[in-house]
């Protein structure tokens, strides 16, 4: 969805192959572990099937019951090595898939909303175990064309269900806000989502929003991943009642779309054939 070099292949006025701009993008977050990794590779380097797909010496497999990622990768700047296992163990697959703009052109939806996860990591050593969440972003045009900017966030729920929003705007047209609870029993429930809040604007200078229940003010517990485009960030805030901890992102598409950004973007995102 970022790649810069998918872009310039549609500025130069031909259709892109989209098997010619893949990339595993990894990021570990804590002290003296943080890495980045998200190197494309062309057509060449990338294999497929219906259970497998692997992308120049990583590769992710479904064997019916989990998915796992072998990680063999170099971290940008300093080249360090990222190798190890991700395994995900999701407790229900999910079918839902929903518009995100107006033309229907640009869909998402969970695969597992529930999951767990085991991750071994040997370069660098650590492990750990936890719960997961996998989806999945398709689209027929790039994100540039209908998207000015959006809020997602993603949270558990007591209950143990998956609470998701997507807060969207459009360049055209009215927001669309999807505000999704996602069952342990498969059953998916749309919310009223909660009022808009402003949180503090990024060190890129890029506004952000959470939607929180009224009263319930939200709040910053780390900003994982502050781009001039995009930013990943732990959130504290109201929902549905209750006060969880939130998965959230904020994206830019302006900034991203612009000249300036895209002539970055290979310093994080190298590109191999």
């Amino acid at each position: 969805m970022f790649s810069p070099y998918y872009a310039w292949a549609h500025a130069r006025g031909r259709a892109a192959d989209p098997e010619d701009h893949c990339a595993l993008n990894v990021c570990l977050y804590g002290p003296g572990a943080r890495r980045w990794t998200m190197t494309e590779r062309g057509r060449s380097r990338v294999g497929r099937d219906a259970r497998h797909f692997a992308i120049g010496p990583s590769a992710v497999r479904w064997d019916g019951t989990r998915l796992s990622i072998e990680i063999d990768e170099r971290a940008v700047p300093f080249g360090q090595r990222v190798r190890g296992t991700i395994t995900v163990h999701p407790e229900a697959l999910c079918r839902f898939t929903v518009p995100l703009d107006d033309g229907a052109r640009h869909r998402w939806g969970p695969i597992a909303p529930w999951a767990r996860v085991q991750v071994e990591m040997r370069d660098p050593s650590l492990s750990w175990r936890g719960h997961a969440y996998l989806d999945s972003n398709e689209g027929d045009e790039p994100i540039d064309r209908p998207f000015a900017e959006w809020d997602w966030s993603r949270a558990s729920l007591a209950d143990g269900s998956t609470a998701v929003i997507y807060d969207v705007r459009q360049k055209v047209g009215a927001d669309r806000v999807l505000a999704l609870r996602f069952g342990r029993d498969g059953r998916v429930e749309p919310f009223e989502p909660p009022p808009r809040q402003p949180l503090p604007r990024t060190a890129w200078r890029i506004d952000r929003t959470m939607r929180t229940d009224a009263g319930v003010p939200a709040r910053v517990v780390e900003t994982l991943e502050d781009t001039p485009f995009y930013v990943r960030s732990v959130l504290e805030s109201g929902l549905l009642g209750e006060r969880v901890v939130s998965m959230h992102e904020t994206l830019n598409v302006p900034r991203f779309a612009s000249t300036a950004v895209r002539l970055m973007l290979p310093w994080r995102m190298p590109r191999t054939r």
